[in-house]
Formats: C-alpha cells, sequence, structure tokens
C-alpha cells in the first residue's frame, strides 16, 4: 500500500477506537457495562446490530462467493424480515419486561437451572469458535499487504480487538457501530461506483449484468426445492428464518444489542430497521463481486487470487511448469475478451441468434479456464500438500489492490477492519455477559458488588478475547469463511431456538423434558450434517423441530431424572 493508504487506514481506525472509549467513560457497573444503561435510541440499535452480523467476513467472502457461484447466497438472508417481525411481537416485549441481562436469564424461570446453563454453553461453544473465525478475516488483509505470515497478523488483530471491547464493554460497542456503518455505507457505494468505471468505457452497468448474467453469476431467484441445494428461495424463507430468528432471538451477540434500547419501542425499530435494509445491503455487496467478475471479462484475472501461495510455486522447483500454466491462461483470457466484446455488441443489437453463438462459446472457454485452474492446484498440491485451495476469501481484496487509486485501498480496508471490529467486540462482549450472569454471578459469586461484577465482565472478555484468538490461529483450514460461519451457527441455533420457542408456546412441557430434548436434538443435528443428507440451513428447522417433537415425547412419558 502507499504511504496515503497508510494514512487513510490509520486515522479512520484511530477515529474509531478514540470514539469508543471517548463515549464509554464513566462505566461504573455492569449495567453500563453488558446493558449500556438501557438507554440507547431505535437508530442506534438498528445499526448496533446489522454492524454485529456483517463482519469482516460478509466483506471478504461475499464477492469472492458472488464472483466463483453467482448472486445465489442473498437467498440465505429471505427469512430475516420475517423473523424481525416475530422477535418485536414475542422475544423483544417479554426480555425487555424481566429486564434481564442476557437471553438464558428468562429459561430459569421458565425451566430450571440446568436448561438455562446448557442453552448458554451451546452459545458460548457456538459463539466462541464462530468469533475465533471472524477476527481471522481481517488478519488474511495485513497477510497479503504486508507479505506477512497469518498467525503473527492474526495476533495483532485480535490484541487490539480485545484491548478495545475490554475497555469500553457494550456501550463502546454500540456507539462506535454508528460511526462504523456510516463509513462502511459510503465505502460500498464508493467500491460499486468504483468497479464499474473501471470497466471499457463501451460497457455501462446494464451491459457489465448482461455479460455477468451469460455466464449464470446473477443467478439470485432459484426456486426449485431442492434439499441439497445450500441456496434456494425455500431454505432462505424456511431455513433461514429459523436460523435468523434462532440467531436474533436467542443469541447474546444480538440479544445484548437491542436490550440496550430505551423501550420495548426503540428496540422493535431497531429491529425492523435491520430487516428491511440488511437484505439489500447484502445483495449490494454480492452485486459487486459480480460486478468485479464483468471486469475480469476484459481484462486477465488472476488464475489464483491467494498471492501468499502464488509466490510460494513461484519460488519453487515447479516453476517452469506455473510459467507454462500462466501463459496458457494470458493466452485463454485474451480469447475470451474478444468472444465478450463480441457479445457485448451482439447484446447492444438484440441479435438472440449471435448471443447465444458467442454465450457457447464463452462457456467454452469458461471450461477451458476451469482445467486450467485444476491444473494449477495440482501443481499447487505437489509442490505443498497442505495448501489451502480455496481462494474465495481473496478475490475482492486482491481486486481492491491491484486496480483501485491510492487513497481508496486504505478505506476500503478499513471499511473490514471495521466490521470485524464492530462484530468481533460485540462477540466477545455477549460471551462475557453470558459468563458473568449465567454462570459466575448464578453459581461462583452470589453476593458480589457491582465493581466485583465489574472486574469480573472485563476478565471474562479478556479471557473469551484469547479463546477466539486461539481459534483464529486454526480458522484457515475452514474454507469459505462466511459459509464456516453459517454452517457451524446451523449446529446449534436450531436447538437453541426449539428451546425458547418450547418455553413460549408449549406451556404444558417442563425443564426435564426440554433438556434432554435438546440434548437428543443435537445427537440428531451433528449426524444428519456427518451424513450430509441435507443442506446445512435445514439443519435450523430440524433441530427445532426436534426439540418441540421430543419434548413434547417425554414430557407425555413423564421423564424423570
Amino acid at each position: 500500500m502507499s504511504t496515503i493508504d497508510w494514512i487513510v487506514l490509520f486515522f479512520t481506525l484511530l477515529l474509531i477506537v478514540v470514539y469508543g472509549m471517548y463515549r464509554s467513560r464513566g462505566i461504573k457497573n455492569i449495567d453500563g457495562f453488558i446493558v449500556g444503561d438501557r438507554e440507547l435510541p431505535w437508530y442506534n440499535v438498528g445499526l448496533s446490530v446489522m454492524a454485529t452480523q456483517a463482519s469482516a467476513i460478509t466483506f471478504l467472502s461475499a464477492p469472492g462467493l458472488a464472483y466463483s457461484s453467482g448472486m445465489s447466497f442473498v437467498q440465505f438472508y429471505f427469512g430475516l424480515p420475517l423473523a424481525m417481525i416475530v422477535l418485536c411481537i414475542t422475544f423483544v416485549p417479554i426480555f425487555h419486561r424481566l429486564k434481564v441481562y442476557t437471553a438464558y436469564e428468562f429459561l430459569e424461570q421458565r425451566f430450571d437451572c440446568k436448561t438455562r446453563v446448557l442453552t448458554a454453553i451451546l452459545f458460548l461453544i457456538q459463539r466462541g469458535i464462530s468469533t475465533g473465525i471472524t477476527i481471522f478475516a481481517p488478519s488474511i488483509i495485513l497477510s497479503s499487504i504486508l507479505h506477512l505470515d497469518v498467525t503473527y497478523t492474526t495476533l495483532i488483530i485480535g490484541s487490539v480487538v480485545i484491548l478495545y471491547t475490554v475497555w469500553g464493554g457494550t456501550k463502546a460497542v454500540s456507539y462506535t457501530q454508528i460511526l462504523q456503518m456510516g463509513i462502511i455505507f459510503t465505502a460500498l457505494f464508493a467500491a460499486g461506483f468504483m468497479v464499474i468505471e473501471l470497466l471499457p468505457e463501451h460497457v455501462g452497468f446494464k451491459d457489465a449484468l448482461h455479460i455477468a448474467g451469460k455466464s449464470g453469476k446473477t443467478n439470485a431467484i432459484d426456486l426449485s426445492f431442492d434439499l441439497n441445494n445450500q441456496y434456494t428461495v425455500w431454505t432462505g424463507l424456511i431455513g433461514g428464518f429459523f436460523l435468523q430468528l434462532s440467531y436474533f432471538g436467542t443469541d447474546q451477540s444480538q440479544v445484548g444489542r437491542y436490550l440496550t434500547g430505551a423501550s420495548i419501542r426503540e428496540s422493535r425499530m431497531g429491529l425492523l430497521m435491520n430487516g428491511l435494509l440488511k437484505v439489500p445491503m447484502q445483495f449490494c455487496i454480492l452485486l459487486i463481486g459480480v460486478l468485479v467478475f464483468a471486469y475480469y471479462q476484459f481484462h486477465t484475472p488472476p488464475l489464483f487470487f491467494n498471492n501468499v501461495e502464488v509466490e510460494k510455486i513461484q519460488n519453487s522447483a515447479h516453476r517452469g511448469e506455473y510459467n507454462r500454466i500462466m501463459a496458457q491462461h494470458e493466452l485463454l483470457s485474451a480469447h475470451k475478451t474478444a468472444i465478450v466484446e463480441d457479445l457485448t455488441v451482439a447484446l447492444k443489437k438484440d441479435d438472440q441468434s449471435a448471443v447465444q453463438v458467442k454465450r457457447e462459446a464463452l462457456q467454452q472457454k469458461n471450461i477451458e479456464g476451469q482445467k486450467l485452474r485444476k491444473d494449477l492446484e495440482a501443481l499447487m498440491k505437489k509442490n505443498n500438500p497442505d495448501v489451502e485451495l480455496n481462494d474465495n476469501n481473496y478475490v475482492f481484496l486482491s481486486f481492491v489492490t491491484s486496480t483501485f487509486p491510492k487513497g481508496f485501498i486504505g478505506l476500503l480496508i478499513a471499511v473490514i477492519f471495521l466490521a470485524s471490529m464492530g462484530a468481533t467486540a460485540s462477540a466477545i462482549n455477549s460471551l462475557s455477559s453470558t459468563s458473568v450472569i449465567d454462570i459466575y454471578k448464578r453459581f461462583i459469586n452470589k453476593t458480589g458488588t457491582d465493581r466485583t461484577y465489574l472486574i469480573a465482565s472485563r476478565l471474562f472478555t479478556l479471557f473469551w478475547g484469547i479463546t477466539a484468538l486461539v481459534v483464529a490461529l486454526f480458522a484457515s483450514k475452514l474454507g469459505n469463511l462466511l459459509e464456516a460461519v453459517n454452517i457451524l451457527g446451523s449446529l446449534f441455533y436450531g436447538t437453541i431456538l426449539g428451546i425458547f420457542l418450547v418455553a413460549f408456546y408449549f406451556k404444558k412441557i417442563g425443564g426435564k423434558a426440554v433438556f434432554w430434548a435438546a440434548i437428543l436434538s443435537e445427537i440428531v443435528v451433528f449426524s444428519i450434517w456427518k451424513a450430509d443428507v441435507l443442506a446445512y440451513l435445514w439443519l435450523n428447522l430440524v433441530g427445532c423441530i426436534c426439540v418441540i417433537l421430543f419434548g413434547y415425547l417425554l414430557e407425555r412419558r413423564k421423564v424423570a431424572v
């Protein structure tokens, strides 16, 4: 990066950290540290909820996912607006009325202590691991830019986030997320505009979409009912609905965001704001990935986007074979560009017969390109058996650093840092609050002072930050980080949601039955996932239904444990 980029990056991050520390000064008890004294307005709640979900993974992986497989991932969020409505009607009033610090306090009042602890532990496991992944995502950036080992960059990023979170608590997280989301929205709009500007003069936005569409990249809607298809309208509306309902309704990292609302109305408006804006925001992020694909139809793209791995093969004994593959790639790219130019002309003339001919020619070149990619992967595997071949997370990063002007690169990288800081800080804060309220205060120190619990909150924040760092060091083995986080969530969220739905709507099912129903449901979910018989989003529905069904059957048999 240039000096200007480093200055933009440094001062953007410094602004966020200083602002957060300033707004969180004077915290004296866990009310301020965990729920921000319950005084925040609806727009603060809404932006905080969005920032918590929109981690750096979103801005790294989503464009790469669209580049490689199209827009279909947007269907993942189709159930989100429906989930927000259900939350506003049911979860929000109950949590506010009970004045709880965490979602799991309610479960002891409804069931018993062991059900509360089991649910809290399920959350701690899932969120602790996924937080590590969100820390690892931006560390990829520094690794590529500074040419440092990703272990060192992970430790640097994690340490900064931990320090910021230990100091500020929920209030700092919420206030900084307002500023973060403002910068993120501005930068995303500018990035989309910049990609379009980088296209050839005779190719406009509409032309770029047509070109990407002819290669199957604009396939945003899939109405097929295929249980093995990861992303369809039905997996989004049904499986996605249950995932989002569980995430926003039972995951403390999100519940903690809207518990800070000054009233039920403020929390509801914040969630509805998220429901209205999240799908368009995710669509725009994916669209940027599609536009990057269109750009590379007129320019030679990297055959492999992870520069660190490319440098390894360039400096190995297989360099000659690598150069041969790249020469073929350059020639193929030139042929593709010629075909795309002809396709663009045919599209503008609405010459459908010519469009069909050029489309088939383009598809044939894409097949040849996939073969070259396989040859390169085999060579890289030969050189290093442990090489990570999934480079989706590097697509957008590689494009930005190689094409964007000075200053703008620093801003885009700052956006990814800001997203990571917001999501990671919320997650670590929620892990700390759950540990303190549901375990430490409940079992270890029931009569502590406000100062004692505040100190415990900061110590648990530090503990979970270090734990997430350890997980982050192994995150590179998980492939596409966006999918990894959602798969991990799907293994636990359905069961947790089922516990809460039983608590709300099945008054005859008691604590003993739902406790064992939850354990049995997790066994079923993990078994189905291991057997790979369903797309992972359906696991949310399976887990939820299993808890309700098993709970009903066990209660009828009067299980006593």
